[in-house]
């Protein structure tokens, strides 16, 4: 889905700010799709796409989860509200999804790895995370040779005329 972006730059559906490292040192089990607890002008800075979450994570306080790390900058369009760009942000899930995902984590020792904060089709902020086994070093290194592979494959093949 593209991005649409109004007259003023922002992103009104889309995706704001994502982790491409997350697919990479962790192997995905499920996604879960969160809501994310913000204040307005954090909302104004994520339409701008200026958020990073690479070095972000979820974790569980007071029963709830919280998505640690993430760093929205402050909006600079006048608004005199000044945030914590690296505050704990609240995610918005059902109490039967916290369960589950604590449980996931207490017992089998994954992370809740933040995958993009994204805008849906009604302009809702969401967070897509991931429940994910980190991976070994050589375990990177085939997904490395794997996808360098596919990417010769492709080349091999357009080289010769063909589409692939």
């Amino acid at each position: 889905m593209a991005a649409k972006k109004q007259k003023s730059g922002m992103i009104s559906h889309g995706i704001a700010a994502q982790n491409r490292k997350g697919r990479f040192n962790y192997t995905i089990i499920e996604t879960i799709e969160a809501g994310i607890v913000l204040k307005g002008p954090e909302v104004k800075s994520l339409r701008l796409g200026r958020a990073t979450i690479a070095e972000a994570y979820a974790g569980e306080r007071d029963g709830e989860i919280f998505l640690y790390n993430s760093y929205i900058p402050e909006y600079q369009g006048g608004v005199l509200s000044r945030f914590d760009t690296r505050a704990p942000r609240k995610l918005l899930l059902h109490k039967k999804q916290v369960n589950h995902l604590l449980g996931a984590v207490a017992r089998a020792g994954v992370s809740l790895v933040p995958l993009d904060i994204h805008f849906n089709s009604r302009g809702v902020a969401k967070v897509t995370l991931g429940v994910g086994q980190g991976r070994k070093k050589e375990d990177k290194r085939h997904a490395i040779a794997e996808r360098d592979w596919q990417r010769d494959k492709a080349r091999l093949l357009r080289s010769k005329g063909k589409e692939y």
